[in-house]
């Protein structure tokens, strides 16, 4: 009987932690942010690239950090660094309330929160954004709560 509760406790954090997964904008490895150091936005004000070999795991997601201080910065309050909508075009998940990629590289900080968008092909979402924040960023959160929903 053990067994069969710890299977099913097992199995039921497992799911949880596939469906959180699923939120987040990861490569096929799990890594967020394309290896992007999630503190750098914050203490730079520039996209870094992270290296594989200061890493963390939360959540089941993988983040690469610029220096074990920003990692160990991320591990006392990942909430604070972690990007809005899990990584996914913020532009998108406003207007459209779409997941879409973005590029690491094109970013904006908002009231201590971290925004990232897409930027591609002369299409440059954060230009969009700017446009109209207040009202693409109440659209966001709203279709943001529709995929943290059971």
């Amino acid at each position: 009987m053990y067994k069969y509760l710890f299977f099913l406790l097992f199995m039921v954090g497992t799911l949880t932690n596939v469906q959180a997964q699923k939120q987040f904008n990861l490569d096929g490895s799990g890594l967020a942010l394309a290896g992007y150091d999630p503190v750098a936005y914050f203490t730079q004000q520039k996209a870094v690239e992270g290296r594989k070999e200061i890493a963390l795991l939360n959540q089941d997601v993988t983040y690469h950090f610029a220096s074990t201080q920003n990692r160990d910065l991320f591990k006392a309050n990942p909430a604070k660094y972690q990007p809005q909508y899990g990584g996914w075009c913020a532009y998108a998940m406003g207007a459209n309330g779409t997941k879409v990629a973005v590029d690491p590289e094109t970013f904006k900080l908002v009231n201590g929160k971290l925004y990232l968008f897409y930027n591609k092909f002369f299409n440059n979402t954060k230009k969009s954004w700017d446009k109209d924040e207040s009202n693409l960023k109440t659209k966001a959160d709203a279709n943001w709560t529709k995929f943290n929903q059971n």
